[in-house]
């Protein structure tokens, strides 16, 4: 890939996780999807505050986490997402760049207040999240810099953000932009729920924007209304250049044209927290692909830095993730 300032330019929610351990009761008692991410209001947000025990606060968002997990890599990542100009707006922006992501965005005066995901951890390692996704839901195509979209590799967008009408313009408009300067676009879908919200929009973006799709077994099958993973892989051959398909302990398969990979799941030192390994295993690939390494390799790298995120409790890398991919690779 020809040389450009920036490895992945990320676009997605600016979120402070709030991360409590729980149990399925308590999922049960507030009715909270189990594995699921749920929408709530600010009302919502401030009373299952008060229920949740004690809690991890740290910046978070999908493409975030991402970004993050890419500049542990050694990539050169940025990040466009919407905060206010409040105590967790700081946060999130302190975090972000402190990572080494470039975050330019300016923070808004007005409006709904920084995003915050509740993130209740169970026993057996599954997170459930319920989202406030207040002020990153006003992000749209005016806070899009045209010459950063050119100046990167990759324009990689989150599923979540769909559910914002002006976030939707936002995507269409970098998608155009990043294939116009010749590059490329990458799209994770994020969650069952949310294909289950946009499927119809979701098939068209894909099918006409993205050259490289993120999503867990869950979110194929449901893309395209199928009961079998296998219906699905034949499904996404053909609507975009890349799929990256995850599927846990099973590890991931990578499809190019006619072209299927199998990648094993690299083993934790622990399982303690599922929260980011999907985002982790992006930034892997992303990183991977970006520096020219084979789709398979892609696939490896994303499983290693997948393992490091569900070894501990938060979505963001503990150690450098480029130690673990270069002992890896030479394994």
């Amino acid at each position: 890939m020809s040389e450009l300032r920036i490895d992945v330019l990320g676009i997605g929610n600016a979120i402070v996780d709030v991360i409590a351990r729980s149990d399925e009761a308590f999922l049960n008692q507030h009715e909270l999807p189990k594995g699921g991410m749920t929408l709530i209001d600010s009302d919502q947000a401030h009373r299952l505050y008060e229920a949740m025990g004690p809690a991890t606060e740290m910046s978070g968002g999908s493409v975030a986490n991402t970004m993050a997990g890419l500049a542990s890599l050694g990539g050169r990542g940025a990040f466009v997402g919407k905060v206010r100009n409040d105590q967790l707006g700081g946060i999130f922006r302190h975090d972000i760049q402190a990572t080494g992501v470039e975050f330019e965005t300016p923070s808004a005066n007005s409006g709904l207040p920084t995003a915050r995901c509740l993130v209740f951890v169970t026993e057996d390692a599954q997170r459930t999240m319920a989202t406030f996704l207040g002020a990153s839901t006003e992000l749209g195509p005016d806070d899009l810099d045209h010459q950063q979209i050119a100046d990167a590799k990759i324009t990689y967008l989150e599923g979540y953000l769909w559910d914002a009408p002006a976030a939707k313009q936002a995507f269409v408009e970098a998608a155009k932009a990043a294939h116009a300067a010749g590059n490329r676009v990458a799209l994770s879908l994020s969650d069952g729920f949310c294909v289950d919200r946009h499927r119809e929009s979701f098939l068209d973006l894909v099918e006409n924007h993205v050259d490289i799709l993120f999503a867990n077994e869950s979110e194929i099958t449901k893309l395209y209304q199928v009961d079998h993973f296998d219906d699905a892989l034949q499904h996404v051959r053909g609507h975009c250049e890349v799929a990256a398909l995850t599927r846990s302990e099973k590890g991931s398969l990578v499809l190019s044209g006619e072209d299927v990979h199998v990648v094993d799941a690299a083993t934790p030192t622990r399982l303690v927290d599922t929260t980011g390994a999907g985002d982790l295993y992006a930034a892997g690939f992303l990183y991977g692909f970006t520096q020219g390494y084979s789709l398979p390799d892609c696939g490896r790298i994303g499983a290693v830095a997948a393992a490091e995120a569900i070894s501990h409790v938060g979505a963001r890398p503990e150690m450098p993730l480029k130690d673990l991919i270069a002992q890896a690779m030479r394994d």
